[in-house]
């Protein structure tokens, strides 16, 4: 089966105009449609994308292998006197002066690992619009800026991008074999949830 809404009619008073937004009589090839197949998906896609972001993480944990927690270790402990913390301090610096341009590696592993969070990020952004149809781009903006306009001027962003009732075709075989087309209500619940995150 597939969920559509028709996006000529996102505005209009609900129950005088619409049924309710997106919501109304069509013309199947004359009215535009707009499907949402992408409603069940979500929770599936979000789990996708914490591994990806996981991924440079967990390369730089490797990579690092706690020397920062070491170099640093006591510095900011608030038992130890202020004369050892110098001391450990004067001890950081001589090692940093003294092992100047050896730990080369070590830096490129860490701008590696900077480089896949700013690809995973952008990627992610692009990720997001081609699944939400070109309309991640515009949301938080359109979200804003139905929330300062006028209750009789706006058309909500959130139930065009994940309407919580839309309309679906069903198609079942007749008493006489043929295939009838049933025109029906859906109601997605999980987009209440999916529209906040």
């Amino acid at each position: 089966y597939s969920t559509f809404t028709i996006p000529n009619r996102l505005t209009g008073t609900v129950g005088h105009d619409i049924a309710y937004p997106g919501i109304s009589s069509h013309v199947d090839g004359k009215d535009e449609v707009k499907y949402h197949k992408y409603y069940q998906w979500v929770c599936f896609v979000l789990f996708f994308q914490a591994i990806l972001f996981y991924v440079p993480r967990y390369l730089w944990k490797t990579w690092e292998g706690g020397r920062i927690k070491m170099l640093v270790l006591d510095l900011n402990c608030p038992i130890i006197e202020e004369e050892s913390k110098c001391d450990r301090k004067k001890l950081l610096v001589d090692y940093f002066h003294a092992n100047l341009h050896t730990q080369n590696f070590y830096a490129f592993r860490f701008f590696v690992c900077e480089v896949l969070n700013f690809i995973n990020v952008v990627g992610q952004i692009y990720f997001m619009d081609f699944f939400l149809d070109g309309e991640f781009t515009t949301y938080g903006r359109e979200v804003v800026s139905f929330t300062e306009m006028e209750p009789e001027e706006r058309s909500d962003p959130m139930a065009r991008v994940f309407p919580k009732m839309t309309k679906c075709t069903f198609h079942k075989y007749g008493p006489s074999g043929t295939v009838q087309k049933f025109d029906g209500l859906c109601v997605l619940p999980l987009n209440i949830v999916n529209e906040k995150i």
